[in-house]
């Protein structure tokens, strides 16, 4: 009997307890869940809190670039009024360096004006200061001759270059040559060696000649004009081409050896010139190298 009273109350203590485990359950879950709502609410509010950073940092980098663009625009305009103002400082600079070189070029045209008139001053003066012709008193008196005493009055005959500079007449003979104006080219550079033997263009002039006389196909006349330069103006810019069209005049000339000679020395001499190589090739093309 007192077994059955103790099951009995064991089974009315654990019914007992059943609710309030129940409820103890309860409790946590309804906890769990506010927690639950608080982390959920905790994380939209950052999320919205990051959005909201998110848009102020966009705005800021537009800022920040619009800025920048608004720099890099202002420092290329900058640089490009730098430049223009170069450009035009180097315009001036150039302006006047030219006109400057066209100064120094028109003064030496000048100077090469005087000296030529000076020159021909003296030459007047050398002339009026000669003696006369000597009159034999004994020598019958031609009547049919009133003129004579006006004939030794007459003034004497300007030279053919009075008053011309070296340039003038230079490009004078230059221009003939050019022109294919042959005999007037040649007497015009003679001219000017006779005139202004110790000048820079005089080896040119003495070349222009032999190219003068090539162009007529005077082969002799060429080979001798071209050994002028060489003689005469031993180095100069023109010796090397001198040599070359010497040997081009001896191959026409039927002197194939001469020739050959010719562009040796050139070849070897002035390898680097153009001369130096055309004579090379022709060389070759004889069939033998120096």
């Amino acid at each position: 009997m007192q077994k059955i009273i103790s099951c009995a109350l064991a089974t009315l203590l654990a019914s007992a307890s059943v609710p309030s485990l129940a409820a103890a359950q309860n409790r946590e879950h309804q906890q769990m869940a506010a927690d639950a709502r608080m982390l959920q609410e905790q994380t939209q509010q950052l999320a919205i809190t990051l959005a909201a950073l998110n848009l102020a940092f966009v705005e800021s980098l537009g800022s920040l670039n619009a800025r920048l663009d608004e720099a890099n625009e202002s420092a290329r305009q900058i640089a490009a009024d730098q430049k223009v103002a170069i450009d035009s400082v180097g315009d001036g600079v150039r302006v006047m360096r030219e006109r400057s070189n066209d100064t120094n070029v028109r003064m030496g045209e000048l100077r090469e004006e005087l000296e030529a008139l000076r020159l021909t001053v003296q030459a007047l003066q050398q002339a009026a200061m000669a003696p006369p012709p000597v009159l034999d008193p004994d020598a019958p008196i031609d009547p049919d001759a009133p003129e004579a005493l006006p004939q030794l009055l007459s003034p004497l005959p300007l030279p053919s270059t009075a008053g011309l500079s070296p340039t003038r007449l230079y490009e004078t003979a230059r221009a003939d040559y050019f022109s294919g104006q042959w005999t007037s080219a040649i007497n015009g550079f003679d001219a000017f060696l006779r005139a202004f033997p110790r000048s820079e263009q005089s080896d040119d002039a003495q070349f222009h000649i032999g190219e003068t006389h090539y162009a007529q196909n005077a082969w002799t006349e060429a080979i001798a004009a071209y050994n002028r330069v060489i003689q005469n103006y031993p180095g100069t810019n023109a010796v090397p081409d001198a040599y070359y069209k010497r040997g081009l005049a001896e191959e026409h000339f039927g002197e194939m050896e001469a020739a050959r000679i010719s562009w040796e020395v050139v070849a070897e001499n002035f390898p680097d010139s153009d001369a130096g190589r055309l004579a090379r090739q022709n060389i070759d093309r004889l069939g033998g190298t120096p």
